[in-house]
């Protein structure tokens, strides 16, 4: 079986995981190195990390943004490195550390396969009607269109729920991706059919930092009356919104869970509210809910926010049970619920680990 290396590198960080077959060897993160970005620096200390003798066979990496032309994962040659390269526009806060490693692996041992799975993959087949914005055509036609993100995430779990609710799996399922990057996605028989992120991964849903769905009449109005150029409408709207510009006081959820701040409170409900005001939309493009799937590290462990958003949708006929929300079960719906509830830690990393094994044909 082989042995694959998988590298998610973000904005501050480069996580990595180790897998021989569905076995995970090894797991952990590298934070920046160094003021600057040092892309070469982190893959040699992902490599010293490694277990003793378990030496990579072939490499994956996510990538954010695929575009148009990117719709499957695919190996990476010096010809698809190059399209890549093209892509950053659509993502430059993400694709330009998400191509790093590729090119220090590239150097470092040329011989071993690298292979780049994408984000925004999963959704490439929604309908048309979701992937349109309300511009003129010829931006559309040049690339300006709903791509969603997360998209390894809900591969994963989608992937997970047969074994675990027929309903879900088979029927009209949203799935919430809860973290500090936060996004939600309407599947049908498993299949991406909405999501609430859009050309960028800024849109949809109140994050940790960024301030998700907004008035692009409150952009030009700051721009107008602040003197905001693009580097700083750039840096309000990723890093100094959501959670933290919100509460004022931090980005994290457990944070502001554990505080009696009522600038904290008003936060997590704000962000509740969002999830909620969400589901409902995505349960009107799915034409009915037979399940919610929450995932995330805010979906998976937050139980306070877990049990408000379903007393916010009690009106699509969901219950939970209040004992297995708060042990974080697999399974939170009662008996009487007309919708399955379930959280399923998500695992990007083996998604990828599967994508490798697959497009290498092992």
């Amino acid at each position: 079986m082989l042995i694959v290396l998988v590298l998610n590198a973000g904005s501050s960080s480069l996580k990595f995981a180790l897998f021989d077959g569905e076995e995970a060897l090894a797991r952990g993160s590298v934070d920046r190195l160094g003021e600057r970005r040092d892309h070469a620096a982190e893959v040699d200390e992902v490599l010293r990390r490694l277990p003793e003798g378990a030496r990579p066979e072939a490499v994956g990496h996510r990538v954010v943004h695929g575009g148009d032309r990117f719709q499957t994962p695919v190996r990476i040659t010096p010809s698809v490195l190059g399209e890549l390269e093209a892509l950053v526009p659509l993502a430059p806060l993400h694709e330009p550390h998400n191509l790093g490693p590729v090119h220090a692996l590239a150097e470092r041992q040329p011989e071993l396969p690298q292979v780049a799975c994408f984000d925004t993959a999963f959704h490439a087949l929604m309908p048309r009607l979701e992937r349109l914005l309300p511009l003129p055509r010829a931006y559309f036609e040049k690339g300006v269109k709903r791509y969603g993100f997360h998209g390894l995430s809900y591969e994963y779990v989608a992937s997970r729920l047969p074994e675990l609710d027929r309903r879900a799996a088979e029927g009209r399922t949203v799935v919430c991706h809860l973290g500090s990057g936060a996004s939600m996605c309407a599947l049908l028989a498993g299949q991406s059919i909405a999501t609430t992120m859009s050309f960028t991964a800024l849109d949809g849903l109140m994050m940790g930092t960024r301030c998700g769905a907004l008035d692009p009449g409150a952009v030009l109005y700051l721009q107008q009356t602040e003197g905001l150029d693009a580097e700083a409408v750039s840096d309000l709207l990723y890093k100094r919104s959501g959670l933290l510009g919100v509460s004022g006081l931090t980005s994290d959820m457990r944070d502001l869970l554990s505080s009696s701040d009522p600038n904290a409170r008003e936060a997590v409900e704000l962000f509740c509210h969002r999830v909620a005001r969400e589901l409902g939309s995505l349960a009107a493009a799915l034409e009915g809910l037979d399940a919610l799937v929450f995932t995330g590290g805010i979906g998976a462990h937050a139980v306070p926010v877990r049990a408000r958003i379903c007393q916010k949708a009690a009106w699509l006929g969901i219950a939970i049970d209040a004992e297995a929300n708060a042990a974080s079960r697999t399974v939170l719906h009662t008996a009487e619920s007309a919708v399955s509830v379930l959280v399923v830690p998500t695992d990007e990393e083996r998604m990828i680990a599967r994508h490798v094994r697959s497009v290498l044909g092992s």
